[in-house]
């Protein structure tokens, strides 16, 4: 078993399904995270590439895309429901591997990558230090490592204000400690610093201001909201009702409003861009 089960079921049940079904919009929303990622870590015709996290194929596909069929991506990921989606979205590719594993443990082949990247997909272990230990392990001497984390949750508004939002409406659930597996574990650079030297590595945190990627309109970001996201967690703790459901679903969209566009909701994060060498 995983020492990391928990994040497994979560992200093999409900959330799994959610980002499936959103996936679309998802891909949407994320682009300039990875375009962030796939600039820094100049990916070359030729290199073997592991995605960590690779949820339902779009970094893969991309990187796949650069490297071109004289290069390879391994693409890995713990939830099974979002790797039969990118297996589908891949299928054409013969330079692309995917396996369902927990990074923090999985057995990889000894300095045989160029490059990790990984879009959101490093926040979520249970030992961080001894899932980047042997992560370093899976490069060659050299190799390098580009990630994107969320960084500090009161700068992401994708997360707090549809988290405000039901909060007002049902109540404060009890706090949880950011710290632990989650969107938020790699919020203080600091702290990320320390971890990964732990490991070996020498890394660098930088924070990024960006826009998130347009969806067509409010609506369609409030009914996401509902889907994915603390909202999700907050209903669900407090049997949100349908009524409570649609109001929360209605103050979203206006919370959102701010970040309206003439090309669409364009929500501002806070990125950590890390950036690591073995």
């Amino acid at each position: 078993m995983s020492g990391n089960s928990d994040q497994a079921t979560f992200w093999s049940t409900e959330a799994g399904r959610n980002w499936v079904t959103f996936r679309h919009a998802l891909d949407a929303v994320m682009a300039p995270v990875l375009d962030l990622v796939l600039n820094h870590a100049d990916l070359q015709p030729g290199e073997t590439v592991i995605d960590i996290g690779c949820g339902t194929g779009a970094s893969t596909l991309r990187a796949a895309e650069t490297v071109g069929p004289s290069g390879a991506v391994h693409g890995y990921d713990i939830s099974p429901v979002m790797l039969d989606l990118a297996a589908q979205r891949t299928a054409d590719l013969d330079n692309v591997t995917l396996t369902e594993a927990d990074a923090q443990d999985h057995t990889f082949a000894k300095g045989a990558a160029d490059a990790l990247i990984s879009r959101f997909g490093v926040m979520f272990f249970a030992d961080p230090t001894a899932a980047f230990a042997n992560l370093a392990h899976a490069l060659r001497p050299g190799g390098r490592m580009v990630m994107a984390a969320w960084g500090p949750a009161a700068q992401n508004p994708w997360f707090m204000d549809p988290a405000r939002v039901a909060r007002e409406r049902l109540g404060t659930p009890p706090k949880v400690d950011r710290t632990l597996p989650g969107p938020f574990a790699f919020e203080d650079a600091d702290r990320v610093t320390r971890l990964l030297s732990a490991a070996g590595l020498d890394v660098t945190v930088t924070p990024v201001d960006l826009r998130l990627g347009a969806l067509a309109t409010l609506d369609d970001l409030a009914e996401q909201s509902c889907n994915i996201g603390p909202a999700v967690g907050i209903m669900r703790d407090f049997d949100a009702t349908d009524a409570d459901r649609k109001a929360i679903r209605a103050g979203i969209a206006e919370a959102f409003s701010a970040y309206d566009t003439q090309s669409g909701v364009r929500v501002p994060a806070r990125i950590n861009l890390i950036t690591a060498r073995v």
